[in-house]
């Protein structure tokens, strides 16, 4: 039995990462390479190629030529945790990437970049253009790491600065991000790509881009907050506990405690509500205790009877 549900596990795990890689390259491909808004890490720097070639180099086959090096540094650094699922990562959406702009060997039809919305969007909205580039690629990276895949890239890079001088992942990757937007805007304003913006206006873009997809990522990762968890401090805790699992059907927990300013011993309730529902928790705290010290935090997973599980 454990075995099935692990097998189900880990193909829904491989078909997630396939979706974040595939919505990640729709953002890449259809999205931000025309407006020459790089989003940064080895995609970005494989633009940034792109364009120094005129398109010579397909911007897919760079990304996962780019990534092997790293890759096997990776495993040789940090062991077999980067493992097959972020070759499994890189390799689908450097192929989706080719494929979607038609540079994929024998299917030069698809170029969904041409289609007559995005070309609209490019001429006269390029906000909201770079816009949905940077939400597709916030979501599609948000899949692949919520379910144990990686990009290898910067990742990579970030990791083994992390284990070898101590450097926070995250300053890493921003570092990175930010120099391979600063040399695509160099490379921009040499080659003379920047015919409608200036070099330094696409390069403002990519910033605004690598700082949407950052937040989506996060909440793809962790979740918005959709339910609430409250510290009830009160004297009549018994009748707050029941009134809370009478008129809301949730159960609370009493937690032995001794207030220090009193040196009192009591129970402090704690329970968890939904977001619509914290605003009636609210009032029967208030209606059983007007005194009662209530203390509420935002929860990002719940797993238990009554929640669903986020995916």
């Amino acid at each position: 039995m454990d075995s099935v549900k692990s097998k189900k596990q880990l193909i829904t795990d491989y078909f997630f990462i396939g979706l974040g890689a595939l919505v990640m390259a729709l953002g890449i491909s259809i999205f931000l390479v025309d407006a020459k808004v790089v989003p940064g890490g080895v995609s970005g720097l494989s633009m940034a190629l792109y364009y120094l070639t005129d398109g010579v180099i397909p911007i897919g086959i760079a990304i996962w030529v780019l990534n092997i090096p790293l890759y096997l540094w990776g495993l040789k650094e940090l062991g077999k945790s980067f493992g097959i699922r972020t070759f499994f990562g890189f390799t689908l959406n450097s192929f989706f990437i080719d494929l979607l702009r038609g540079d994929f060997p024998g299917l030069p039809m698809i170029r969904l970049q041409d289609t007559q919305t995005v070309k609209d969007l490019l001429q006269n909205d390029f906000l909201f253009l770079i816009l949905i580039g940077a939400v597709l690629l916030g979501v599609g990276l948000g899949l692949i790491f919520k379910f144990g895949g990686t990009t290898a890239g910067s990742d990579i890079v970030a990791a083994i600065l992390k284990k070898k001088y101590g450097v926070k992942p995250g300053q890493a990757i921003i570092m990175i991000d930010i120099f391979v937007i600063l040399l695509a805007g160099f490379i921009i304003d040499q080659k003379g790509l920047s015919v409608d913006k200036p070099a330094l206006s696409l390069t403002l873009y990519a910033v605004f881009l690598l700082f949407v997809s950052s937040r989506l990522i996060d909440i793809i990762i962790d979740g918005f907050d959709y339910a609430k968890a409250a510290i009830i401090i009160t004297d009549k805790h018994n009748e707050v506990g029941e009134a809370i699992m009478n008129e809301l059907s949730r159960g609370a927990t009493a937690l032995k405690s001794r207030g220090l300013y009193r040196n009192v011993d009591r129970e402090v309730i704690y329970t968890v509500v939904t977001n619509k529902e914290l605003q009636i928790l609210t009032e029967i705290v208030h209606r059983v205790d007007p005194t009662a010290f209530l203390i509420i935090n935002n929860v990002h997973e719940i797993l238990g009877d009554g929640f669903r599980r986020r995916i």
